[in-house]
């Protein structure tokens, strides 16, 4: 489903319900009507649907959804005003288990409609089930299965099912699967902590036999297929384990909980290998028709193994879960030979194909997915498997292999996905594929959409989709930096995407998710791998400031797009330890520890200059922090710090008769501007060297991953927002432009669509573009002192070349936009703020053109303070 269309179908869907509240989008957690929570004081989101600021509001929690029966009336917040987006709770301890429902009320009236949430495992104490695998050894390659028959003799009222696994599962009850996500629980360090997933099977179970069914899967954590980061290794790494409770009440009151024990049996299905990294092998041959139902004949199932948990730490999966999102149909296939076939797709994208097919029994299929095909029109896979180490042929990369039952078989990998847009399918024998014999499916993290662009200007679209596809394509319960030859969660990639992220969806469940798997990684001296999680690779190379410095600059993004400190604070300690450990380490304020910009056009930036501005980066926000947070010692040590690192950097690398920093490339100017190095004094002469240092250069793009953060937000914060639309809508080599003429449907990995290494086709780390097009043109941004968009800092620039323009970004607080429309040389500026909600507006100038409020002359050269609602201005 189209992205757009889904956002505004639920908008018009919900659009007379809203209307007559005072308050929408009420959620929990940033989820709406969560079950299975485990945190204590749950925040409590909401936003104001009218611009009347009501005073002396409150939130009202009962256990009875009617709120009529005073005993169930739970809490009453302090009273508060609309110009407040968040309530935390405050109330007695939360029951386990139990379900709440809140509203918004005013004198008692609701002024919000009824949203729930539910508790779950609040402590181990909770879980009643043993955990339990089938036996063997983590090198046998076939999937453990699992079944227990269970009779209930009442009726049932709710029925909850909890599940946690080293691994992942598919649990299906009386053959139906059990809910819509896909490869849960998300990946963690396994023997820190383990996530448990909560779903609501009332309907799928029956006053009668039922039959319970899981599927294990290796994922990363019993990872068998080899490549450079060593998760064969991994010190966790096992057979797949599981644990399952079912709370169950009936109608007349009473409860039981089937648990996980002795008494189930297991076997071996049809999955004889799975691997997250590689592929899927099927044998259809072996497929148990029956395995989920009541008929099956246990003789072949075997009891289970009691085992140790993988971890003590088990907490609740609280985030918006991974799923098949699109459907895909080929755009084309073309037969090779009698045995082989090629399908496209039409686009690049992270998922699974769905092969439905008949042939002779024994029959192998080989589904070959990669993003290019070679000279000859094969699938070529050459530039995403050179990290993969396979010992023998049996494992092919991101190729599924599917032996034929001789009936109809279907075949989707469970417990994989890869990064595509070709499919080779290979048959041992002729048979006649038809194009509607293989389907794909996108999948991803499924966050909400929350911005969209559109212009005048169609391969800025094109680009703007394209960095959006390759964002969800590495969003798996964690930010990926490519969805085939890596799948990992490297740190430089995470921070560099993140405005991009959520200038365009909703991720903050995701991100908070990452940051805990960043504090299980943190080891005693402060420091971090570059990937997270990780096997335990990563400590000692590529793991500087410039990549771990996620740390810092993802919480704090948090909270300016959120206005939400929680995350911020939790990340507090551990970035103080972080900082603590490079100021030993580099005691007069300069650090070489790290990869440096990577992957340029052609230049070569100073890698101490780079991390440096990192380490500082840093050190202010740990400032910042401290300052929120009431810690003045700490204000005043790490303001100290700050100011240690920049004024050794500008001693060091900035020739303040010129302006220029070290060697004066693109990158070497651009950060010190966009991070806040560059002394106010001399800030003139270094934009004058960017710019004509981005001249020299032809007026092309010559950075590589950190410049690319910093180029177009440098030049268009500092009076020259034209020259960065001119590299940002470039079609040439080198520009994200070229891509898309080349046919690209998301970012690369390198400009160089020809290089002979790093050229990945479905990669996120050029993909700040997608945030400068929200900041750069719209001048949409967060007001570091009103943060989560309560005060709102607009500074649109209208580009001449760019004649209607719209960016719209439903913040937490409602949707802020800014459109410019040109009908008959008149520009037409519209402005779009959100209840309860101010802003700074400061118009651009155009050459020649006057501007006007409702035919009343204005001045651009003045800040405009908006409140609610939507201005026009007329350019003319």
């Amino acid at each position: 489903m189209n992205y757009l269309l889904l956002l505004f179908s639920v908008l018009l869907v919900n659009q007379s319900v809203a209307q007559s509240f005072s308050f929408i989008d009420l959620k929990t957690e940033y989820l709406i009507n969560p079950i299975g929570l485990d945190i204590p004081r749950p925040r409590l989101n909401f936003r104001a649907n009218d611009s009347d600021i009501k005073q002396k509001i409150f939130i009202q929690i009962s256990k009875d959804s009617l709120f009529n029966e005073t005993g169930n009336l739970v809490w009453k917040s302090n009273g508060f005003s609309s110009d407040i987006n968040q309530i935390v709770y405050s109330g007695a301890q939360l029951e386990a288990f139990q379900k709440y429902f809140w509203r918004i009320v005013e004198d008692q009236k609701p002024i919000s409609a009824v949203a729930s949430f539910e508790m779950g495992k609040m402590s181990p104490k909770d879980w009643k089930g043993s955990w339990i695998s089938d036996g063997h050894d983590r090198n046998k390659l076939a999937a453990p299965y699992f079944r227990k028959q269970i009779l209930l003799k009442k009726k049932i009222k709710s029925a909850r099912a909890y599940i946690a696994t080293g691994g992942l599962y598919e649990l299906s009850i009386n053959g139906e699967k059990v809910g819509n996500h896909r490869l849960d629980p998300a990946f963690t360090r396994y023997d820190r902590r383990l996530l448990y997933v909560s779903y609501d099977v009332t309907k799928a179970l029956a006053k009668d036999q039922n039959l319970i069914g899981v599927v294990l899967g290796n994922g990363w954590y019993n990872h068998q297929s080899m490549a450079v980061w060593y998760f064969d290794e991994a010190p966790w790494r096992n057979r797949p384990t599981f644990c399952l409770d079912i709370h169950i009440n009936y109608v007349d009151g009473t409860s039981e909980v089937i648990a996980t024990d002795k008494s189930w049996k297991t076997s071996e299905g049809p999955l004889q290998f799975n691997s997250i990294y590689t592929a899927e092998h099927y044998d259809a041959r072996l497929e148990k028709s029956t395995w989920l139902t009541k008929e099956e004949i246990e003789k072949d199932w075997k009891p289970v193994v009691v085992r140790a948990a993988p971890a003590q730490h088990i907490v609740a999966q609280s985030l918006h879960p991974i799923r098949n999102t699109q459907r895909i149909p080929p755009l084309k296939m073309t037969q090779m030979n009698d045995t082989t076939y090629i399908f496209d797709f039409g686009r690049n994208i992270a998922g699974v194909t769905e092969l439905s097919i008949m042939g002779p029994s024994g029959t192998r299929i080989r589904l070959k997915h990669g993003e290019r095909l070679d000279a000859k029109g094969y699938v070529d896979i050459s530039n995403i498997d050179e990290h993969y180490r396979p010992k023998d042929a049996r494992d092919p990369f991101q190729t599924d292999i599917i032996l034929l039952s001789g009936r109809q078989d279907k075949f989707m990998p469970k417990f994989n996905y890869k990064g595509f847009q070709y499919v080779e399918l290979t048959s041992s024998i002729p048979l006649a594929i038809k194009q509607d014999n293989l389907t794909a499916f996108f999948m991803h993290s499924d966050v909400p959409v929350v911005g969209t662009i559109n212009s005048s200007n169609e391969v800025l679209n094109k680009i703007w989709s394209a960095t959006n596809n390759s964002y969800l394509s590495n969003l798996f319960g964690y930010p990926t930096d490519c969805p085939q030859r890596e799948k990992n969660g490297w740190t430089g990639d995470g921070h560099i995407a993140v405005e991009t992220g959520l200038y365009n969806f909703d991720a903050i469940t995701i991100y908070e998710k990452w940051l805990a798997d960043h504090f299980d990684e943190q080891q005693a001296n402060g420091i971090f791998p570059a990937i997270i999680p990780s096997s335990g690779w990563g400590y000692d190379w590529a793991n500087g400031p410039d990549w771990t410095s996620s740390i810092a600059i993802i919480p704090w993004n948090i909270y300016l797009f959120y206005g939400d400190s929680r995350l911020l604070q939790q990340a507090y300690e551990p970035l103080k330890r972080y900082v603590n450990y490079i100021d030993e380490q580099s005691p007069e304020g300069l650090t070489s520890w790290g990869l440096g910009d990577w992957v340029p056009v052609n230049s070569s930036s100073s890698v101490e200059l780079t991390t440096s501005i990192y380490f500082y980066t840093n050190a202010n926000i740990l400032t910042k922090a401290a300052q929120l947070f009431n810690m003045p010692e700490d204000v005043k040590k790490y303001q100290q710090l700050a100011r240690k690192i920049k004024n050794a950097i500008n001693a060091k690398y900035l020739n303040l008769a010129t302006g220029q920093y070290a060697s004066g490339l693109q990158t070497e100017q651009s950060m010190p501007l966009y991070w806040g190095i560059v002394p106010e004094e001399v800030k003139a002469k270094v934009v004058a060297k960017l710019v004509q240092r981005v001249n020299a250069d032809g007026n092309k793009i010559d950075v590589g991953l950190l410049g690319t953060k910093s180029l177009l937000n440098a030049l268009s914060e500092n009076g020259h927002a034209d020259l960065a639309y001119t590299l940002a809508s470039r079609e040439e080599y080198p520009s994200w432009g070229w891509w898309i003429k080349n046919g690209a449907t998301t970012l690369y990995e390198n400009w160089n669509i020809n290089a002979k290494r790093d050229i990945s086709m479905n990669h996120i780390m050029f993909g700040e573009i997608g945030a400068w097009l929200y900041k750069g043109i719209a001048g949409i941004k967060p007001d570091e002192d009103n943060p989560g968009f309560k005060h709102i800092l607009l500074k649109p620039h209208i580009m001449p070349k760019l004649k209607d323009f719209k960016a719209s970004y439903s913040s937490i607080r409602g949707e802020i936009a800014i459109e410019w429309k040109t009908v008959n040389k008149k520009i037409i500026l519209t402005v779009t703020i959100p209840p309860a909600t101010t802003a700074t507006l400061m118009l651009p100038a155009i050459p020649n053109k006057k501007v006007y409020q409702q035919h009343t002359l204005i001045k651009t050269s003045e800040a405009k303070i908006l409140q609610s609602g939507v201005y026009s201005y007329v350019y003319q």
